[in-house]
């Protein structure tokens, strides 16, 4: 099923400004909120949809990606890696949303969602690609060295904050007493410590792994794009994992130059070819195919091979790939083919015409787009 577009899903404009959208995203989150609709799953979807909107429009690197791009801009996944997107995971992110020390659960009155569950850091890492890769998709396996919970690791419950996550103190004040809660110094908000661990493992009860990971890359993707993969970057004890985020490194290509969805590739002809029309061989992105010029063809001309280019990331087809033909002129000649063209020198076909010219590579070029 396809992505519903954020904004719609937020009821905003293009153009909203950043305070539009968190206040959007507010009054979203408060008529959906599972505290206010228990056992309801329709309403917990769109919680969780407005919340996958809110974590994009809000990100102004992200939000630029995905109004260029669309959702496959962020990996084909959204914000939250689509399917791997879970509550806790919103918890932890937005809570404070609504201003203060309780996020949510201050808001709707400390119910059955007293601790926030922490997540562990992102890793970054960046996969180079050559054009080839980028144009068509491509599976990458990559190793990654990312924290996780060593095997025997135990927790007991916090004893500072009772298992809450949360210190709360009563303050007196000119209004009278006030409750204020902070996240607890010791288990960092998770509400658990660790007990028991293994010899190799740190005082997070962590230790550090190589992984090999694979990673599909979408057709169309383009230099520093940045894809994210959810749950597959650094563990934390008590909490959720962090994500995995890649950076695109496009290799440029020695022969074919990217141009958007499109691909240029510059074709050099003898004027032989040019004048009389020859079947030439050209590379294209999946391998080389074999092109007909017709008898006096221009320096200039522009010719076109259809669906040649490179996937649109959002699923519009392909671009295509431009010719630019480029007649070269022998800088030796043997007296053989000097007399040759000597004796066609004053031939009325091997007159110029200035009417008859080709345009020039740029006019050719604005007539594609």
């Amino acid at each position: 099923m396809a992505k519903r577009d954020y904004y719609e899903i937020l009821g905003i404009a293009k153009n909203a400004t950043q305070d539009e959208i968190k206040k959007a995203y507010r009054k979203l989150a408060i008529q959906y909120h599972p505290d206010k609709n228990p056992d309801n799953p329709e309403a917990e979807e769109k919680f969780k949809e407005a919340a996958e909107a809110y974590e994009v429009l809000s990100n102004q690197e992200k939000r630029q990606r995905y109004d260029q791009f669309g959702h496959q801009g962020l990996g084909g996944n959204g914000g939250f890696g689509g399917g791997g997107m879970n509550m806790d995971d919103i918890f932890s992110q937005f809570g404070d949303i609504f201003g203060g020390g309780g996020g949510f659960d201050s808001f709707f009155g400390g119910g059955s969602r007293g601790r926030r569950t922490k997540k562990g850091t992102n890793l970054r890492v960046k996969l180079k690609l050559n054009l080839k890769e980028v144009a068509n998709g491509v599976e990458k396996k990559i190793k990654v060295k990312r924290h996780v919970l060593a095997d025997g690791v135990t927790f007991t419950t916090c004893s500072t904050c009772q298992g809450t996550g949360q210190i709360k103190k009563v303050v007196n004040t000119m209004l009278g007493q006030m409750v204020s809660a902070s996240t607890c110094h010791v288990c960092g908000g998770n509400g658990q410590i660790v007990d028991k661990k293994p010899a190799e493992a740190d005082a997070r009860g962590l230790i550090l792994k190589e992984e090999v990971i694979a990673i599909n890359i979408p057709g169309g993707v383009a230099d520093g794009m940045q894809l994210s993969m959810s749950g597959k970057g650094n563990e934390t004890a008590g909490g959720i994992p962090g994500d995995l985020l890649i950076v695109i490194e496009e290799v440029e290509d020695d022969i074919l130059q990217r141009d958007g969805n499109n691909v240029v590739y510059d074709l050099y002809v003898n004027f032989v070819d040019a004048a009389l029309g020859a079947q030439v061989e050209v590379p294209t992105i999946d391998g080389k195919v074999k092109i007909k010029l017709d008898p006096g063809t221009q320096s200039g001309k522009m010719l076109r091979l259809k669906g040649k280019g490179i996937k649109d990331i959002n699923g519009y087809g392909k671009g295509d790939q431009l010719i630019h033909v480029n007649v070269w002129t022998p800088k030796q000649l043997s007296k053989e083919e000097k007399q040759i063209l000597e004796g066609l020198r004053n031939s009325e076909n091997f007159k110029p015409d200035p009417g008859n010219s080709e345009k020039s590579f740029f006019d050719k070029m604005k007539e594609f787009f």
